[in-house]
């Protein structure tokens, strides 16, 4: 423990309610016992605290006279200036912890906040200055940095930050263009697929790029990991030469350049570098136009990579910082750079006027996904088909509004604005339970604090109707009767297949075997389609049917923002409704 965290602790044990300067007795065995430490070892600490003039410490001398300690800082202030000390050295969760220990009955968290707003943003370095540094707030760590495990888009856009991936998906043309790969290739039925490897890509540690870096990466991908599906009917990978690559496939996938754009199959270096895989995870090290510095679980940081081959980032570096859980309800006084994907606010007001709002419509959706592999009432159609006619999408969003842009009907907000939206009818939900049998059960429902909103106004919907709900945490989930779950489709038909095939992913653990193999059989029907056309129909098939029959209940598209400073260019919002760090330059006021 510091010499400031200990004056903190002391104030706090015997300084609440007295007045600076004023003396108060304690004995030294108090003191010890207060800073958990012997009395020799007290009495150093008290030197050391007025050394700093913090304290002034009054031994009693003689039979009865009783030692006095006085407090010579204000805990308020101190505890505000230490917390902003510490953040400025980067260590924002000591800053967290301080502020959540000791700042109970005092005004030093909302000051802190405060601070802390104007901490936050575009730093322009100076002239033989510090750097030009994007800081911002998150309210989740990553859940991981391996590709292969990929699920979430905020851990997605930090994997695209340090790695890169064979070829990317451009979201504007719809087209599919070079990254690693200058140029690649596939047979007449698409079993065969070749990629030809540009020259210096280099990783963080200097080392070139070779065609076994990507062999050993989509090997590994292929192993059982959550991911896998991306290399399903892959026979084998082969090298052959240093820059050619060729992979064969036991069935034709007119999509696996496609599935090569997924930030799931972001190319590692060959045997981890050289190093432990634990270790390597701890710290990895990719192509990408960021190379990470910092990975604690208060704080990531990010630094330019100088040698990126297609070209340095304009900033310097990039801090994201994992703000405490508690600290929530207090993040929506700080915007500058406050993602629409952390939480949803109901009230959202602009920083300053002249601030830019950066605003896109997500391409997904919030769904609601019946565990139909577990027995209960769910298993009936005409129940799930009534609760879908409770939960109108329509009802949500003028109700709940906030983050909620559009009613959905499907996974994309096009095809929902063309969908026709009728009324509940209460006579056919009525019917609809009847038929199901619902005879008051209780239904297991969890719900992650991101959709706490969405889950209260669906909890009072079905209540309404009789239908009982219990709510549990949302670790709870895979034992649940149903859920609600966001989806994000950044490559488009790419991030559709992830939904159903992904190990992880809600689909895979609430769908029966017999549902999962009629859908697998659809994608395998979609990627062998070599038009595009086709592939939509195949897939647009699976939608309709899950829809059809209330396996799942479309909710809403949300919108997705962010507020940038005027200094600050280069800026649009990525599928995943990030800022792309690599193209963000600050104009110099």
């Amino acid at each position: 423990m510091l010499l400031d965290e200990r004056y903190l602790l002391l104030h706090e044990r015997f300084g609440g309610g007295t007045e600076l300067g004023i003396p108060i007795e304690v004995t030294l065995d108090e003191l010890a016992d207060a800073l958990y430490c012997t009395s020799r070892n007290a009495k150093l600490i008290l030197r050391k605290l007025e050394s700093e003039h913090l304290i002034e410490w009054l031994p009693g001398l003689g039979r009865g006279n009783r030692s006095r300690i006085v407090f010579k800082a204000d805990k308020e202030a101190y505890l505000i200036e230490y917390s902003q000390h510490l953040v400025e050295n980067g260590d924002y969760k000591r800053a967290f912890d301080l502020i959540g220990g000791f700042g109970n009955g005092t005004y030093a968290k909302p000051k802190f906040l405060e601070w802390l707003d104007n901490h936050f943003g575009y730093k322009k370095g100076e002239e033989g200055g510090p750097d030009d540094t994007l800081i911002f707030p998150v309210l989740k760590s990553p859940h991981t940095l391996d590709p292969a495990d990929l699920l979430y888009a905020f851990d997605s856009h930090l994997i695209r930050q340090i790695f890169d991936r064979l070829l990317r998906f451009d979201e504007q043309t719809g087209t599919i263009a070079p990254m690693i790969a200058h140029t690649w290739s596939s047979n007449d039925n698409a079993t065969e697929w070749t990629f030809y490897l540009r020259k210096g890509v280099r990783f963080h540690n200097g080392q070139e790029l070779t065609s076994r870096d990507v062999q050993f990466t989509l090997e590994r991908l292929k192993d059982g990991t959550a991911n896998g599906w991306l290399m399903r009917g892959v026979e084998r990978v082969e090298t052959i030469g240093p820059r050619v690559l060729r992979v064969k496939l036991n069935r034709p996938n007119w999509m696996f350049d496609r599935f090569m754009c997924s930030a799931a199959a972001s190319i590692l270096p060959f045997g981890f570098a050289g190093m432990e895989e634990d270790s390597y995870w701890s710290h990895p090290l990719g192509t990408g136009p960021f190379r990470l510095v910092t990975w604690t679980s208060g704080r990531i940081g990010m630094a330019a990579f100088d040698a990126y081959f297609q070209g340095r980032p304009y900033l310097d570096g990039v801090d994201i910082v994992i703000m405490p859980e508690e600290c929530s309800t207090e993040m929506d006084g700080i915007a500058k750079v406050h993602h629409s994907l952390d939480t949803m606010r109901m009230d959202r007001s602009t920083p300053e006027d002249t601030w830019q709002e950066i605003e896109k419509l997500c391409q997904g959706c919030t769904l609601l996904t019946w565990n139909v592999s577990r027995e209960g009432v769910q298993q009936s159609e005409a129940f799930r088909r009534a609760v879908r006619m409770i939960l109108h999408p329509g009802d949500m969003v003028a109700e709940l509004g906030g983050e909620r842009a559009l009613p959905a009907f499907g996974f994309r907000p096009d095809a929902s604005r063309s969908h026709a939206v009728e009324p509940t009818r209460p006579d056919r939900v009525r019917r609809a339970l009847e038929e199901s049998g619902y005879n008051g059960e209780v239904l297991r429902f969890a719900c992650h604090q991101k959709y706490g909103e969405d889950g209260m106004w669906v909890v009072n919907r079905l209540a309404a109707w009789g239908i009982q709900i219990e709510t549990l945490d949302y670790d709870q989930w895979p034992e649940s009767d149903f859920v609600i779950s966001g989806l994000v489709f950044p490559e488009d038909e790419v991030c559709e297949i992830e939904a159903y095939q992904h190990r992880d992913c809600v689909m895979q653990a609430y769908f029966d075997r017999e549902r999962k193999e009629w859908i697998t059989g659809r994608i395998d029907a979609a990627v062998a389609a070599e038009s595009t056309d086709q592939r939509r129909m195949f897939l647009k098939e699976i939608e309709e049917h899950l829809r059809d029959e209330a396996t799942v209940i479309f909710l809403h598209h949300r919108r997705l923002s962010t507020f940038l400073h005027p200094s600050v260019r280069g800026v649009s919002l990525n599928p995943l409704g990030w800022i792309d760090f690599k193209d963000v330059w600050l104009e110099q006021a």
